[in-house]
Formats: C-alpha cells, structure tokens, sequence
C-alpha cells in the first residue's frame, strides 16, 4: 500500500504525460521510460493522470493501468500522487478506490465541472472521495475547472481526509493565507509553472507542474537554491525558466509539444491523443532550432534539455 505520508510529499513533482502511440493506444513502453528518466533527473514525487496526463481523454481502464504501470516502475523510490477527478462521482470514487489498491500514495482532484455544480455539491464530492479510502486528499483550484473561492477551500478542508491543495490559481497571497489558517499540516502544492518562486514564497510545501516533464533540472535547481535559502539564485533559474515556458507556450498545444521534445531528446514519451494535434516533423525541426537559439540569445545557464535535442 502506501509508503509515504503526505508531510514527506514536497519538492518537485511532474505530473506525468501519458505517452500514447500512434494509433492511440496507452504507450507503457514509453510511459516506463518516461519514469525512469524523471526518476533520474531526481524529481521528488509524480502527479499522473491529470490535465497533463490527459486523463480525461482516457477510459477507466486506461486509467487504472496507467497507475499500476506507474507504481510499478517506481517501485517506492518516490510518492505516487493518482488524479481521480471525473465529473461523475461515482467514477471518481472507482478511480480512488483503485488508486489505494495499487499502492498509490495520494490522491487529487479537480472539482467536478461543466455543470456549473454549486458548492454543496461539490464539498459532498469530495467528502465521498475522501471517505472512499485512508488515502490523503489533496483537492484541486485550478481556472480551468472552475476555481473555488477561500471559505469553500476551508470548508473543504474540514474534511477529516482532506489533507491539502493543488493551488493552480495566480492569487498566491491566499497560499500565505490558507497556512496561516489551516496550519503548516495542511499541505499546498504550486501549480502555476511560471510562479514558481512566488508559491515557494508565499508557502507552498512543493511544486506540481507540466513543464518539468522537460524542465526538471531547471525547478530542481530552482528549489535547491531556494531551500539552501539562496533566493536572488533561485530568481535567476525562475526568469531563465520563464522565457522557455512562454516559448513552448507559443506553440500553442503543450500535451504535445512536451512530447515530441522528450522524443527528440530520446525519451519514448509516444504522442498526444486526439482531438489534441500533433506536431509535423517539418515543425519540430523548426521548434527545436527555436529553442537553440533561444537558449545561446539568452545565455541560458539552468536550462538542460535543449543541448539534448536531436
């Protein structure tokens, strides 16, 4: 079952892309080495089957196996954190229930969406996912789902198995906040990749974001700095990493451009499912030039990935 606790789950933690192959199919060739290389690089836990990992794209099945490949490769070297979110609570409750019996050592969701639920519905949500298993709960403010406001985040955390928050909002004082008014237990985790410095500022316990599937080495040194209590350091690799991120956001599609570079830097991390689109070879060759001659313009000093492409 589980090997970590939750006060031991900070730091760096991907969340994980899902590779797929050409025709679509879950890619666990691909997802395995995907691990292994972020293993390497020394992140500090991995959030799967998320927005990144495109699990709302995916079936339960699909799903379920991408947590049992995932624990699996791991193999307790670090916290395994499972995105259950669905809008069905049901579902929901099937994914979590899963994810405790794989071994998985948290689990998160986005709140139910596209139905515009109103805030009763959405705390018994998470109170049927929290109760489902002793597994921690770290619920989920992100724009795209719908942020919550403050008093729906405390009430949430009256939840006995509520244990923290993936806070993807950019109102970081509310971070400040919340330590202050659900103690330094409850834990936070930073979701905007490009405030990264604010979040760790501001609170948060750790770090969870799309870009580290590339940009690992880049936030590690960023929170190494940053715990060693070398801030004006830890600045330096945020402003380096923030001209990259807008950079890959120009391409407009990250699920798939974080894939094509892992491929072109010779991790099998397959290709984004549909209706995402994925990028021609005569594109990725213009990408990887772009971000060549971004790094040696800018004299990027933290940025590793880059020198790998090929």
């Amino acid at each position: 079952m589980a090997k970590f606790e939750l006060k031991d789950m900070k730091g760096v933690i991907p969340a994980l892309l899902t590779p797929f192959d050409k025709d679509e199919n879950l890619h666990e060739e691909g997802l395995r080495a995907l691990i292994r290389r972020m293993l390497a690089d020394g992140v500090h836990g991995l959030y799967i089957t998320g927005s990144t990992g495109e699990g709302f794209l995916m079936d339960l099945e699909e799903r379920k196996r991408a947590v049992e490949i995932t624990v699996d490769e791991v193999a307790g070297k670090v916290p395994v954190m499972v995105h259950v979110g669905a809008i069905s609570t049901k579902l929901s409750v099937d994914l979590t229930r899963h994810a405790y019996e794989a071994g998985a050592d948290a689990i998160s969701s986005v709140p139910p969406f596209y139905y515009r639920f109103g805030e009763a519905e959405i705390i018994e949500y998470y109170r049927a996912l929290a109760e489902a298993t002793p597994l921690p709960m770290i619920v989920y403010n992100i724009p795209l789902a719908g942020l919550m406001g403050y008093d729906t985040i405390l009430k949430l955390a009256k939840i006995e198995n509520v244990k923290g928050i993936k806070y993807t909002a950019s109102s970081h004082y509310e971070i400040t906040k919340l330590k202050a008014d659900l103690g330094e237990d409850f834990m936070i985790y930073s979701g905007s990749d490009e405030m990264a410095i604010s979040g760790l500022l501001a609170g948060a316990d750790g770090l969870i974001g799309s870009t580290y599937n590339v940009l690992a080495d880049t936030f590690l040194s960023l929170y190494d700095f940053y715990v060693k209590g070398d801030i004006a350091k830890a600045n330096d690799v945020m402003k380096e990493a923030v001209e990259v991120i807008l950079k890959m956001l120009s391409y407009g599609n990250l699920n798939a451009l974080l894939k094509t570079l892992n491929r072109m830097r010779g991790v099998d991390a397959g290709y984004a499912r549909s209706p995402f689109r994925n990028f021609t070879k005569e594109e990725e060759v213009k990408i990887a030039a772009d971000l060549r001659e971004l790094k040696k313009t800018l004299n990027l000093q933290y940025v590793g990935f880059i020198e790998e492409l090929n």
